[in-house]
């Protein structure tokens, strides 16, 4: 698998120097442009566009170490700019590209940003009033059109590029990632240069990964899985990072990436599962897998199809994955080994061998990773991986980091003999009946999420005498229940008894509830990585609660 030798740095910039020095004309990111084009961006020609950068950044007379904001969808200059942030010796701080003006004004004061840079956006005119006046605003290549905004190009024309090859103290600063957050306003978790290095260079070596490899840019950057896994990791190692255009192109995209190493959040594999069977039969695509060469080339044929045919690792992480959805592309012959981390420890915690697979568990530490259980069961954490702490938040960060330096994680978990962690919910999730009995939603919702016909749940129940779950339909459920919604209910009722008969009794559900209305990052009720706000569910529809657990009915809808 190509190069395996390993530079010898401190860091992700200084990588960055070697590799631009050692091979400036080797592809390193690939860039659709909308129109079915794309421009492959050397490590030659992304050193001398951040260098300009940063000499402009320079210019500008900031303070050592301010803070630069970035927003912007995944692209190419996303990268390009926080090399130039770093070059320069400031901080960047990433905003998520779909936040409403509040919160980003909010990110902005909070994160006494400088500058901001601006790229490729969708809704550009709703965040637009969130910019604090007078903030110098630059705007990467794909940013919207916007007078006020500086242009990169004109940047790049009128500023001479930085020599030499500045370097940070390993242990100083180098991001302040603003969690997703699914309560409250989010946290400023500040990481080191150190911290991210070490995280990344030992999945590395882990995943053996090589300059050869590719990867596809999807998942929002600023989130630190992202982050790591294909900006810092693909600095260290010398992988080609392709980028996806849009939802409607990704498929396309996939196609033109082919990566050999893949990371996806539950609802992306669901999502690739969900695509394979609603065009061959669950049944039928099963018994073809079960004959030994027709099987072998019909799953080489699915994981083609999806783009996953060129796989060395398959990842999955951010939220729980169920079990089912694991075991499906094991029969395909694509093994995804599931990884647990917080933004609090660059997402650098445990991980599932595929060697060494045990089903229900996530999988054993990863090197340098220490891991214990309070006496509540809550899941702490020790690695060089660890955050420095919360920007302007000593209090939080004392709640969050023992005195003998272990990250309280708020996940409550098990650790077999062997070392293998399974989390079996969120101490802030868990709520108590009106029995007085405690329940975990995580795993309850696991169960009902396998199923073919449900996209997103949510079990409530905290004053109700047995939980409840709220589902929101797959795009196969909503077409079955448009046409037939009684063989829907009984076929939910059938999934009920199921669910109900691996439960204990107190966590048994009195009944699911079919929600119509469109859970979506853009109306608040997910966070940008798609988990649900928990507490926005709960506020929209607690007035209904009590009803739907009295009605009687099993399966009932929104409007019942």
């Amino acid at each position: 698998m190509g190069e395996q030798v390993r530079l010898t740095v401190s860091s992700a910039l200084e990588a960055f120097y070697q590799r631009e020095a050692k091979h400036p004309d080797k592809i390193y990111l690939v860039q659709p442009l909308g129109d079915g084009s794309v421009e492959n961006i050397t490590w030659g020609q992304a050193g001398q566009e951040a260098r300009r950068i940063a000499s402009y950044l320079r210019s500008l007379d900031f303070p050592e170490r301010s803070h630069i904001a970035l927003i912007s969808k995944n692209c190419a200059h996303w990268i390009i700019a926080d090399l130039a942030i770093w070059m320069a010796g400031h901080i960047s701080v990433p905003l998520y590209p779909n936040l409403t003006a509040d919160s980003t004004r909010q990110i902005l004061d909070h994160s006494e940003a400088r500058a901001v840079f601006v790229g490729k956006l969708d809704d550009w005119e709703s965040m637009r009033p969130g910019i604090p006046p007078n903030l110098p605003m630059l705007g990467l290549p794909l940013a919207p059109q916007d007078p006020q905004l500086l242009s990169w190009q004109c940047l790049l024309q009128a500023n001479e590029p930085m020599q030499g090859e500045p370097l940070p103290d390993p242990e100083q600063l180098a991001t302040i990632v603003y969690t997703s957050g699914t309560t409250g306003m989010p946290k400023g978790v500040m990481l080191s240069f150190a911290s991210m290095y070490f995280s990344a260079n030992n999945c590395l070596r882990l995943f053996n990964i090589s300059d050869q490899d590719r990867l596809l840019s999807y998942l929002p950057l600023c989130h630190v899985a992202e982050r790591q896994f294909v900006e810092v990791a693909s600095l260290l190692a010398g992988e080609t990072v392709f980028f996806a255009d849009s939802l409607e192109t990704f498929q396309r995209d996939m196609q033109r990436a082919r990566p050999t190493v893949f990371f996806g959040v539950p609802r992306i594999w669901v999502k690739f599962h969900m695509g394979v069977i609603s065009k061959i039969p669950s049944g039928l695509l099963d018994n073809l897998l079960k004959i030994p060469v027709i099987g072998r080339v019909m799953a080489r044929k699915v994981l083609t199809g999806l783009g996953l045919d060129q796989i060395r690792y398959a990842v999955c992480g951010a939220a729980p994955v169920a079990d089912t959805t694991m075991a499906w592309y094991r029969r395909l012959g694509l093994n995804i080994a599931e990884v647990y981390g917080m933004t609090e420890n660059c997402g650098y915690s445990h991980l599932g061998r595929p060697s060494r697979f045990k089903p229900g568990w996530i999988g054993l530490p990863n090197p340098g990773v220490e891991s214990r259980l309070s006496a509540e069961g809550e899941l702490q954490v020790r690695s060089r991986a660890t955050m420095l702490g919360y920007f302007k938040e000593p209090e939080k960060t004392a709640e969050t980091l023992t005195e003998d330096g272990f990250l309280c994680t708020g996940d409550v978990g098990e650790i077999d003999n062997e070392g293998y962690l399974r989390l079996t919910g969120r101490i802030k999730d868990i709520f108590k009946t009106s029995k007085g009995k405690y329940v975990a939603p995580a795993p309850i919702e696991n169960l009902l999420a396998a199923h073919s016909r449900i996209e997103q749940v949510c079990v409530v129940g905290n004053n109700l005498g047995q939980p409840l779950a709220l589902l929101q339909l797959s795009a196969a459920g909503q077409q079955e229940a448009e046409q037939n919604r009684e063989q829907i209910a009984k076929t939910f009722s059938v999934l009920l008894d199921e669910v109900n008969s691996m439960i204990d009794r107190h966590e048994q559900l009195s009944c699911l509830v079919v929600v119509e209305d469109n859970w979506a990052v853009e109306n608040g009720f997910m966070t940008p990585t798609l988990k649900i706000k928990r507490n926005v569910v709960e506020a929209t529809y607690q007035d209904q609660f009590e009803l739907w657990s009295i009605s009687g009915h099993r399966v009932l809808w929104q409007e019942q």
